[in-house]
């Protein structure tokens, strides 16, 4: 029997676009949103997108596409998202898969295909290349699943958490961390402002840690203001959180923004996502300038290639 995925309170479809650098699983992810019943369409032209979301959607659909799609360009890419999101509203997810680069070069080697990218050079020439021009869709996904610690089985069942009927299963919440400097991340549903709070940067054996340091959340939490404002996001989610649910809803993206997006908001990400999964809630967690840095670091080490 075929799979229905949960329409929302106005019975409007739900569209998927998956993406990301190629040997992250992407293909798996596609065929396992077409066991849960959406109409799977992969390497369609991006010429050809307008056409396809002027008119009704009567079903729940699911684009692939990366850079081996015909006429990719990251902004063309983009600016079908925003046509998109324009068009569908909040049905629209972009879901990112991403790897490491060794596990990216490891699959390569193990199933013998020339990386689209890498032309006559080495793999990870076309890996870095594919990365780079996705990086932009990178940072306006929704939901981000990085498969370098998953097999195929892993990757479909957790597509089918998160986009499997609701019925009988938890909602996936999602905790991002992020710099109001950089601006909101795409698709948060709920956002808190983390810089009330007193501020490690000044503190200079605390500034060149993260909010994942417990040096870091101890200085935070010495701010009296920190305990009451976290049981009060408790509160609101507690409310919440089961009203989405029952509406059907398979995501929700809670976003928590500081200045620099390295110590206050990272250490709230922590602790909210340590709090919802005691309270029995499926709960991922990104730090959006945290993982930004963290590239730009690998890319330092490398060098040019």
């Amino acid at each position: 029997m075929t799979l229905r995925p949960a329409m929302d309170s106005h019975s409007k479809p739900m569209t998927i676009l998956v993406t990301g650098p190629s040997g992250a699983g992407r293909s798996t992810a596609v065929n396992a949103l077409e066991d849960l019943g959406f109409e799977v369409i992969d390497n369609l032209p991006l010429s050809l997108l307008p056409r396809l979301i002027s008119g009704p959607l009567a079903s729940p659909l699911a684009l692939g596409l990366d850079v081996r799609n015909r006429d990719f360009t990251t902004q063309g890419l983009i600016a079908a998202i925003d046509q998109m999101t324009e068009e569908l509203g909040h049905r629209l997810q972009v879901l990112y898969l991403d790897a490491d680069d060794d596990v990216l070069l490891r699959r390569y080697s193990e199933t013998r295909r020339r990386h689209p990218l890498a032309g006559d050079g080495p793999p990870i020439t076309g890996i870095d290349r594919d990365k780079e021009l996705l990086a932009p869709i990178r940072d306006r996904a929704e939901l981000l699943i990085n498969t370098t610690k998953m097999s195929p089985h892993d990757l479909r069942a957790e597509i089918d958490r998160l986009f499997a009927p609701a019925k009988g299963k938890l909602l996936g919440v999602s905790v991002q961390s992020f710099s109001y400097k950089r601006g909101l991340p795409r698709g948060l549903d709920i956002v808190f402002d983390c810089r009330f709070l007193r501020n490690p940067h000044w503190d200079d054996a605390l500034r060149p840690l993260d909010g994942r340091d417990p040096r870091v959340a101890a200085y935070i939490n010495d701010d009296e203001r920190l305990a009451p404002f976290m049981d009060k996001i408790m509160a609101l989610l507690e409310l919440t959180l089961p009203a989405h649910k029952d509406e059907g809803r398979a995501h929700l993206s809670i976003g928590l923004g500081c200045t620099g997006g390295q110590h206050r908001s990272v250490a709230l990400a922590q602790m909210l996502s340590e709090r919802l999964a005691q309270s029995g809630w499926q709960v991922s967690k990104r730090h959006r300038e945290l993982d930004r840095k963290l590239k730009a670091d690998q890319n330092a080490r490398r060098g040019p290639v």
